[in-house]
């Protein structure tokens, strides 16, 4: 046993002096979490060691002692000897220290980077909306334009038309295709603005979808087509749209092209993504009023 506890401390010395020889240079610094990971990694290599040649030694030289529990498997059953005092104090020690790392212990009170990057943001946000209080809309127009050509362009194209029809052309409201997909297909993706959606199939009569579609595409011009009323009911006799309820279908509103903005919208030329957490309410106005401008 004596030869052993010799070679332990040896192997403790040498995989502290490897540890240091690794790492050494990083504990010339001011941190001190560095010296405390050092602390923390001797500690382990001293218990590991001394415990595993404690055992060793047990099994070396040990029987099996104590009162034999009545459950067995052919003959086969166990002790009823306490947990070991070294392995219930480490437990009980762990335990200490995940509390202390939560609570007072790192990263709570050291740097973050990620943290500095939250409040750099968060007073960039405050003094964004300090200045931008009351714009005017020449200031959300010229404002919108620049988000677009950032965050719309690369699908609707730098020009607003949509890139070859793969997008939707924002320099009109909607066109006649669009209207007759949401007639037949409905629409559901606004839920969070208008609970409600609309089902397929308000219309089913293929000239009433066609003279609804041709009269909300054409910009409510003309004679309203008798069928509109069952689109009234829900977007209003002029189509400006009634609140919770459906959305505006005579132009891009504030509230409509915020509520497209978080939630994405599905239609017959495909999906567009959620852009939910990437603009604050100033910009979303901002890009609403430079979409209605590309119309005029």
């Amino acid at each position: 046993m004596k030869s052993m506890v010799i070679g332990g401390i040896v192997l403790i010395i040498a995989l502290i002096a490897g540890t240091y020889i690794v790492a050494g240079d990083a504990f010339n610094s001011d941190d001190y979490i560095n010296s405390l990971t050092m602390l923390g990694a001797i500690a382990i290599i001293t218990i590991t060691v001394f415990v595993a040649l404690k055992y060793i030694n047990q099994i070396k030289n040990d029987t099996a002692s104590g009162e034999l529990a009545e459950e067995n498997w052919d003959g086969i059953g166990e002790y009823k000897n306490p947990i070991p005092t070294g392995w219930g104090l480490a437990f009980i020690g762990t335990i200490v220290w995940m509390f202390w790392y939560w609570s007072v212990g790192y990263p709570t009170n050291g740097f973050s980077q990620i943290g500095q990057w939250n409040e750099e943001t968060l007073e960039y946000n405050k003094k964004f909306a300090s200045k931008w209080e009351n714009p005017s809309e020449e200031t959300l127009t010229a404002m919108g334009e620049s988000i677009y050509l950032v965050q719309c362009a690369p699908c609707h194209g730098v020009d607003a038309e949509g890139i070859g029809g793969k997008a939707q052309n924002l320099t009109h409201r909607m066109s006649k295709e669009s209207v007759e997909y949401v007639i037949k297909n409905g629409a559901n993706n606004l839920k969070s603005d208008y609970p409600g959606g609309m089902p397929p199939m308000m219309l089913t009569e293929e000239a009433d979808i066609q003279a609804v579609a041709s009269y909300v595409a054409g910009g409510f011009k003309g004679e309203q087509p008798a069928a509109y009323g069952v689109c009234a009911g829900c977007h209003g006799a002029d189509g400006k749209g009634i609140a919770y309820v459906g959305p505006s279908i005579v132009e891009y509103t504030d509230a409509l092209v915020t509520s497209v903005l978080n939630n994405g919208k599905k239609g017959a030329i495909g999906m567009m993504p959620s852009f939910k957490g990437r603009l604050n309410p100033t910009q979303e106005k901002a890009l609403a009023t430079y979409i209605r401008s590309l119309g005029e």
